[in-house]
C-alpha cells in the first residue's frame, strides 16, 4: 500500500540534488537510461518527455523525508544520509519508511573518526568522557554504543573540522573522500565508521500498479546501464585451436559469441568485457593468436 498522505499520481517521480557532487552524476546516469526532461523555469522540477518520469530537484538531506512523506517515488542521495535519517526515525520511535535499491557506483566516501595529528591512537576506547563533534549523530552513537565507548556527541551542521581547534571537541566524525581536509586542519582518520555512495532510494511498500510498472522498467534500464558502464565489446578472429589459449584472458568477459566463418576452423568471435580493454590485452591477445581485434563502446545493454 502507498502511505496514507500520497497524492495518487500515474507519473513517477524522482528525487536527486539540485546541486553537489551527486547532481550530475545522477542526471547522466538517469539520461543513460533514455530519460529526457524538459526543466522549469525556477529550475527545481523537470518534466519527463520520453517517459512519464518526473525529476524533483532538492537538497540532499530532503530527499528521504521526501520519500517517507510520498512527495516522491524514488531518489538519488547518499547511503550516509539515508542511514543516518533512518537511525533518528527509529530513536523518535517511527517505523523505516525507505529502502535501498540500488547502489549506483559514484559518490564514493566514507564517514571517518578523527583525531588531531599529535594523538597515539590505540582503540576507541580512549574515547571515554571525550566529545565528538559531527553531523551524523545517529550513526556516531550507533557505533560508540558497539565499541562500548561513553562519549558526547556534539552536534555541528557545519565545518566540523574546525571543531577541535575552537574548543569544541576533542576529536570528529565526519565524511572523508581524500583526506585532504583533515589534513589541512591537523587531524588525522583513526577509524572508519561507515562505508558510503549514491544509492537509488525508494519507499518499504510496493507502489501501485502504473506506477510499479514505471519503476521496475527503470530498474531494468538502470541495471543495464550500470553493468556496461565501463564495458567495451571485443571482438576478433582466430582459429579453433587457438580458444584454449584464448578464453583464460577473457576473465571478466561473458561467454562469447562464436560464428564460424571460412571452414570449420576459422572463428569470428565478440565478448562483452565489463573491465578495461587496454593496449597490453590487446596484445596478448594477438600473441595467443586472436587478430582483427577491435574494441567497441557499449551504449545500452538490457538483460
Amino acid at each position: 500500500m502507498s502511505p496514507p498522505n500520497a497524492t495518487p499520481r500515474d507519473r513517477l517521480r524522482i528525487a536527486i540534488q539540485k546541486s553537489g557532487r551527486l547532481a550530475d552524476p545522477a542526471r547522466a546516469l538517469l539520461a543513460s537510461c533514455g530519460l529526457s526532461w524538459r526543466e522549469s523555469r525556477d529550475r527545481l522540477f523537470c518534466y519527463g518527455e520520453t517517459l512519464p518520469v518526473d525529476l524533483l530537484l532538492v537538497r540532499d538531506d530532503d530527499i528521504p523525508g521526501l520519500i517517507a512523506d510520498g512527495v516522491c517515488d524514488l531518489g538519488v542521495v547518499g547511503r550516509n544520509v539515508m542511514t543516518e535519517q533512518d537511525g533518528e526515525r527509529r530513536a523518535a520511535g517511527k517505523p523505516t519508511a525507505y529502502r535501498e535499491l540500488r547502489a549506483l557506483g559514484f559518490g564514493d566516501c566514507r564517514l571517518a573518526l578523527a583525531v588531531p595529528e599529535g594523538w597515539e591512537w590505540k582503540s576507541p576506547r580512549q574515547l571515554d568522557g571525550m566529545r565528538i563533534a559531527t553531523s551524523y549523530p545517529a550513526l556516531l552513537s550507533q557505533w560508540l554504543a558497539d565499541e562500548g565507548v561513553s562519549a558526547e556527541v556534539v552536534l555541528l551542521s557545519g565545518s566540523v573540522e574546525i571543531a577541535p581547534r575552537l574548543g569544541q571537541a576533542d576529536a570528529i566524525c565526519d565524511l572523508v573522500s581524500s583526506g585532504a581536509t583533515l589534513a589541512a586542519n591537523q587531524l588525522k582518520p583513526v577509524a572508519t565508521l561507515f562505508e558510503s555512495e549514491a544509492v537509488l532510494a525508494g519507499p518499504v511498500h510496493e507502489f501501485d500498479a502504473a506506477r510499479g510498472e514505471l519503476a521496475s522498467m527503470l530498474l531494468r534500464r538502470l541495471d543495464g546501464a550500470l553493468r556496461i558502464r565501463h564495458s567495451k565489446l571485443l571482438m576478433f578472429q582466430a582459429e579453433r585451436a587457438s580458444l584454449p589459449a584464448l578464453l583464460p584472458l577473457l576473465p571478466d568477459a561473458e561467454a562469447p559469441t562464436v560464428m564460424q566463418i571460412d571452414g570449420a576452423d576459422h572463428l569470428a568471435l565478440q565478448a562483452l568485457c565489463h573491465g578495461a580493454v587496454t593496449w597490453q590485452r590487446l596484445e596478448e591477445l594477438k600473441r595467443a593468436g586472436a587478430s582483427g581485434l577491435m574494441v567497441l563502446p557499449v551504449e545500452g545493454m538490457l538483460a
